[in-house]
């Protein structure tokens, strides 16, 4: 797994960058753990395969 942006994960999702930023809030205690803000736009490794794993992501 490699680092990614919110946009690359909204577009892998298929989904708007609005609602890729709603489905983090239900995320935002994992986020928060791991040091990621909601201004934070490149997420490290563990946090992109918690997303895919958990949205259904395919990167």
């Amino acid at each position: 797994m490699r680092s990614c942006t919110k946009s690359e994960l909204s577009r892998a999702a298929g989904v708007s960058p609005e609602t890729f930023r709603r489905w983090l809030k239900s995320d935002r205690a994992f986020l928060e753990a791991n040091g990621i803000r909601s201004t934070t736009k490149l997420f490290p490794p563990k946090v992109v395969k918690y997303l895919c794993e958990k949205y259904a992501i395919d990167l």
